[in-house]
């Protein structure tokens, strides 16, 4: 799994306006009034559970006067299910706490009210409400997060959860980020107040107006200043905190519910091609509309808002006024690309139209964010065909980031539904889209946001499907071996994988229906859970849908000490297990460290007899965490790579030495080894002599994975010395990397509509990773020779006249295989000088009756294997 980098909008506030018209150097407005926010929300152990409640305003805030309380809505649920009044004063620049009623006395001392009315179950959104009005929210109303709220998600009064953002309303660069790990450090004596870690930073942001008066400063008749003197030519405004007036064309209308609490103006542009002609408007909950076509207005405050890697120049709105309605927007600035950094700086928030075909590369947050990234073609890994930290992979890295874009959808919230297709319809089960697939004519405002540059659609792409969904791969051969990562299949529920019975219905479902279309006889299994019993229940799974007895399983029981681990299973009907199993740990070589799952070998033979294969199901340690004293060196293999490296060296010198006894060299080694291929693992393995038959069947683009866009492979098949010669295909089935999540089992984070439209019971998207299928020729070898006999009529001629005579040769070949072929070998004369044979057709001769002269004719038989055999017969002249 993967964590998402994407952070939602944070608040911004708005400002009262002075002396507007020209740009006008301000300060920030320091607090004043406002509504009370969640400052702290307290997750201690039992009931050590509090609630902190700040006072951003520079006067106290009568609680019940002000019909302020507390709700808590249970499990994903949109209604509330507890409400508790809150009585009692706040200062200005104070805190309120509201405690459970069982909490330990530190908490209680510092308490100003207490429930036991069920506030703080983990799991639950809670929001704050004046009135009937929510003005803070921790969590997602209407969704149930699991237990990531309580590590440090939570939201603002736009109900969207927020990820590493502050609880302080108004802290738009996320500079005050609520630290989960501070919580109860050290308590009661990290603050004064023993609760509020943050309340000396909420003091200092401004206040939150709810309702700013949309005329303030605002005057179609006023003087403006250029939106280019605002975006200035560099990365952030010259005039940051200033105030000013501007007036443009709505070119991107973002102020729906859900949306971006803004627009994009454009004016006509300053005649600099190095500043941006177009600037947001961030007016959140703003009392005047705006549309596409509308010539407004608009003095506000200069900011920058802080994203990951660079910022966005916006103008908090203060006043807003439509000068005109229905104008012709301009054309669209055309963006190219490769693009660099500069280039989409200067046009930061204009109208722009793509005029390439592009294809999709990423689609990872498209169920939690509606949006897609896009690039000039398909990205490969660096380190997929290029060494880790070369030259030519930190050339290819820059030059994918240069010729990639994010397509979004216009939307701030999570987990939109619908779903906006990029082609501007609805994803549907029919009207779905994968990687590889085209868009072509993006047109929309380009925007900074979110981590990057984005295009915010203003209207919709036009889409091919370039890459369909393929067929089982036919890879020949009599036997076929397949790797297929389960990701997380758990018959534990709430652990690492399905957390109800009805997600692991669903899981299952893929994941069968995977497997029995491949159909291989022999299938190693990656990230299944290590409880001993997963691999019976996912066997009886397949044998209800395949018939009974399809497939069996090596029994190993619990193997090494992580919760998942890799395992076997095969068709006992066209295989046969030889000898006992064998398994790679820290036991057998401690250069095999217990973080890589262990390595299962297991030699098996068709049925009958055949040459054996040994298969070697493996999965080696992630890139993802770090390894003690083995970190992340920057150049593109990741964390950890030494100790895969380190493993790659042992599972080599562990299967030289034969450990399942059925003869060395005939090793398959498949499975997720957590390397692409040309990182130093891999390396190790092809040194020791095994074959890449992925890249000998594919080709260096071959993938199996996506991450972050660029395509690679981590699902291997790596065919020992005696038995490469054997491989008959080997092929990736892209059934997964090119699928978006939204189509998986999971249930979480998506609506009812979507848990029961978006699913079906196909091996879509039953993996992150895709399988990787191999065919095998085991048969034992022909080693015996075809028969053949040769019979020459007549064999003797006479009389011995000297004049032509023809000879028919009759010839007998067979073979146990079926298959001869059969071919004249030789034909010549001797015994005479006027001896002389002509080979008329494959079985006559012309031959000259001289006296004394023999003719000696050669056959040779070749069997399919290539064994062959010899006969001659002899044609005399008599005396």
């Amino acid at each position: 799994m993967r964590p998402s980098p994407r952070r939602l909008i944070a608040a911004l506030t708005s400002v009262t306006l002075a002396a507007v018209g020209a740009v006008v150097i301000a300060p920030p407005a320091s607090a004043a009034s406002g509504d009370l926010l969640f400052s702290e929300y307290i997750e201690g152990t039992s009931f050590n559970k509090a609630l902190e409640i700040y006072n951003p305003s520079t006067a106290a805030i009568d609680l019940g006067a002000s019909g302020y309380s507390v709700q808590q809505y249970s499990n994903g649920s949109a209604t509330a299910g507890v409400t508790v009044p809150l009585t009692g004063t706040v200062a200005p620049d104070g805190v309120f706490v509201l405690a459970h009623g069982s909490a330990n006395a530190a908490i209680l001392a510092k308490a100003n009210l207490t429930s036991t009315a069920g506030l703080f179950n983990g799991d639950d959104a809670i929001a704050l409400v004046k009135g009937t009005v929510i003005v803070d929210v921790i969590g997602q109303i209407g969704v149930d997060p699991g237990t990531e709220w309580g590590t440090g998600i939570t939201s603002t009064a736009d109900n969207t959860l927020r990820r590493n953002a502050d609880l302080c309303v108004g802290d738009s660069d996320g500079s005050n980020a609520f630290d989960p790990a501070a919580q109860w450090a050290g308590y009661p004596t990290d603050s004064s107040e023993g609760l509020g870690l943050h309340e000396a930073d909420c003091a200092l942001l401004p206040a939150v107006d709810p309702e700013p008066d949309p005329g303030t400063g605002a005057d179609c008749e006023a003087d403006t200043v250029t939106i280019g003197s605002v975006q200035g030519s560099g990365t952030t405004s010259p005039v940051v905190d200033a105030v000013v007036r501007v007036e443009g064309v709505v070119v991107g209308d973002f102020q729906a519910a859900g949306g971006l609490s803004g627009y994009f103006i454009q004016d006509e542009g300053d005649g600099d091609p190095a500043t941006s002609d177009s600037v947001f408007v961030y007016a959140p909950g703003a009392a005047l509309d705006v549309a596409t076509g509308d010539v407004v207005n608009v003095a506000g405050t200069v900011s920058e808002f802080a994203s990951a890697g660079g910022t966005l120049t916006e103008i908090t709105a203060g006043g807003v006024e439509i000068c005109q309605s229905g104008v012709a927007l301009p054309s669209p600035a055309t963006l190219t690309l490769p693009a660099t950094s500069e280039e989409r700086e200067a046009l930061e928030g204009m109208s722009v139209t793509l005029p390439q075909t592009l294809t999709i590369l990423e689609y990872f947050e498209y169920s939690r964010f509606g949006s897609v990234e896009v690039g000039v073609d398909r990205q490969m890994q660096p380190t997929a065909v290029f060494e880790p930290g070369s030259p030519e992979a930190i050339a290819l890295a820059a030059q994918n980031a240069e010729e990639r874009i994010t397509l979004d959808d216009g939307l701030g919230v999570q987990n939109p539904d619908p779903l906006t297709h990029p082609d501007g319809a609805e994803f549907t089960l029919s009207n779905t889209f994968r990687g590889g697939d085209t868009l072509a004519n993006i047109t929309g405002v380009l925007d900074y946001r979110f981590g990057g540059w984005a295009i915010q659609p203003t209207a919709p792409a036009d889409y091919t499907a370039a890459n369909l969904r393929p067929e089982v791969p036919e890879v020949g051969g009599d036997v076929t071996v397949a790797s297929f990562n389960v990701l997380n299949y758990f018959t534990t529920l709430g652990d690492r994988g399905a957390n109800t019975a009805a997600e692991f219905k669903r899981q299952e479902a893929k994941i069968v229906s995977a497997i029995s279309d491949i159909d291989a006889d022999v299938v190693g299994l990656i990230e299944i859970e290590n409880n001993g019993t997963a691999v019976a229940a996912l066997v009886d799974a397949l044998n209800a849908e395949m018939g009974a007895g399809t497939y069996s399983s090596i029994q190993t029981g619990v193997l090494g000490t992580d919760a998942i681990t890799t395992a076997l299973i095969y068709k006992p009907a066209t295989v046969q297990p030889q000898g006992d199993f064998a398994v790679l740990t820290s036991a057998t070589d401690p250069r095999f460290a217990d973080n890589n799952r262990p390595a299962l070998a297991q030699t098996v033979t068709k049925v009958g007899g055949s040459e054996p294969v040994t298969v070697v199901v493996n999965h080696l340690k992630s890139k993802g965490s770090a390894c003690v004293g083995d970190p992340d060196l920057g150049d593109g293999a990741g964390n950890c790579n030494l100790t895969r490296t380190r493993a790659a060296q042992a599972l080599a010198d562990w299967l030289a030495t034969d450990p399942t006894g059925q003869g060395a060299g005939r090793e398959l080694i498949i499975g997720d080894l957590n390397s692409y291929d040309k990182e130093d693992p891999i390396d190790v393995l092809l040194a020791a002599g095994y074959t890449d038959v992925v890249e000998q069947y594919q080709g260096e683009e071959a993938y199996s994975y996506v991450f972050d866009g660029q395509l690679g492979y981590l699902d291997y098949a790596l065919a020992g010395t005696s038995l490469a010669e054997d491989v008959t295909g080997a092929q990736h089935w892209q059934i997964n990397a090119d699928e978006p999540t939204v189509l998986d089992y999971n249930t979480e984070f998506k609506s009812a509509d979507q848990v029961s439209e978006l699913f079906a019971p196909d091996p879509y998207r039953s993996s992150d990773h895709d399988p990787v299928v191999i065919g095998l020729d085991l048969s034992v070898p022909d080693t015996t020779p075809p028969t053949i006999s040769v019979t020459a009529d007549p064999s003797l001629l006479f009389p011995p006249n000297g004049k032509p005579r023809i000879v028919t040769i009759a010839v007998d070949a067979a073979d146990d295989s079926g298959a001869v072929q059969v071919a004249v070998q030789s034909a010549v004369g001797a015994g005479s000088k006027k001896a002389s044979i002509d080979q008329i057709t494959e079985t006559t001769f012309s031959v000259t009756a001289a006296v004394g002269a023999f003719y000696t004719i050669t056959y040779v038989a070749t069997d399919a294997a290539g064994n062959s055999t010899t006969a001659s017969t002899v044609v005399r002249v008599g005396r």
